[in-house]
């Protein structure tokens, strides 16, 4: 299926995809993406050897936001242990600020004029030791606490996504009381309809409050999990803060329910560079600024040449008009 025709299948039921009617031509023309962020765990390796000059590099690529990933030294013990035994695996152990104290890791990135304003966590950290999460966001001026997925454990079934729904709204009161903001990163699973015709992570969207759980969107993943990316903005118009922007070689839908780590790494092969593939980025960058998206962040899980495939999408990006 080429791009064209997937702009038309995804869009069907959009409006316009995405078009904001209200905003003249003229500014239409004018808008483009004011900074373009990169998430950390795309380029782990150029931090392995030398923090700076991977930070300076990225710099070099045109990145002006971070988006790190933990364990941090404050995470919950559960993750840092499940981080230890994933290292192995991975080839890389490198992980949120880097290796350096927070206010180094601050202090490097204003030397590059680089900012941070999401961070990744874990569920337990969320719960259990969000003041110091809260602490170390505040001083790099992070607004955003982001957990980018829900344990395998706690999403076996319906209850579990009400209960999480529940979660999420009382970390969000949580987050909101620390002077920080909390939002949820879909993944895969929980976009295909079960035997019901019940969505699971509609019980998150309508179980939680729009002033407390905010919404950050993999494209890559929502589309993998045949879900419409600007449906999905139109309809949560205002929650969606964040995005992460990859493509897709050609149109793939995960052979399950999206739910397990196997079903995920059978997609990756698929992944390419944000612009290079059939997924509308475009459209869907102007929709989500229309209906107010605040960053934007290239992924590229496991990136096969990091500084060519972040380059690539960098200019790409920075190249949209609307």
């Amino acid at each position: 299926m080429n791009r064209k025709t997937f702009i038309q299948q995804i869009s069907a039921l959009s409006l316009g995809l995405g078009m904001a009617p209200s905003l003249s031509a003229s500014m239409l023309q004018s808008q483009k993406i004011k900074k373009v962020g990169l998430g950390l765990f795309s380029a782990p390796r150029l931090f392995q050897d030398n923090v700076e000059q991977g930070i300076a590099t990225l710099a070099e690529l045109g990145i002006q936001e971070f988006e790190t990933y933990g364990p941090y030294t404050f995470s919950d013990a559960r993750n840092q242990a499940s981080w230890k035994a994933l290292t192995p695996q991975l080839g890389f152990d490198i992980s949120g600020f880097l290796g350096l104290e927070v206010n180094e890791f601050q202090a490097l990135l204003k030397k590059y004029n680089i900012s941070v304003p999401s961070m990744h966590t874990d569920l337990y950290t969320l719960e259990g030791n969000i003041g110091a999460l809260a602490e170390a966001a505040n001083t790099l001026g992070a607004k955003y606490v982001v957990l980018p997925a829900i344990p395998e454990s706690e999403r076996s079934t319906l209850d579990d996504y009400k209960r999480i729904a529940e979660r999420f709204n009382a970390i969000g009161a949580a987050a909101k009381s620390e002077g920080i903001a909390f939002a949820y990163h879909n993944h895969g699973y929980g976009l295909i309809p079960n035997e019901q015709g019940i969505k699971p992570v509609d019980l998150i969207f309508d179980g939680t409050d729009p002033q407390l759980v905010f919404l950050e969107m993999d494209v890559f993943w929502t589309v993998a999990g045949r879900a419409n990316p600007i449906e999905l903005i139109q309809k949560h118009s205002g929650r969606y803060k964040m995005f992460h922007l990859k493509d897709m070689k050609e149109l793939t839908y995960f052979e399950g329910a999206g739910s397990t780590a196997p079903e995920w790494m059978a997609l990756f092969p698929k992944l390419v560079s944000a612009g290079s593939g059939v997924i509308p980025i475009d459209a869907i960058v102007e929709t989500a600024s229309a209906h107010g998206a605040e960053h934007f962040f290239i992924e590229h899980d496991f990136a096969p040449e990091p500084i060519d495939n972040i380059g690539d999408a960098s200019r790409y990006l920075k190249g949209l008009r609307w």
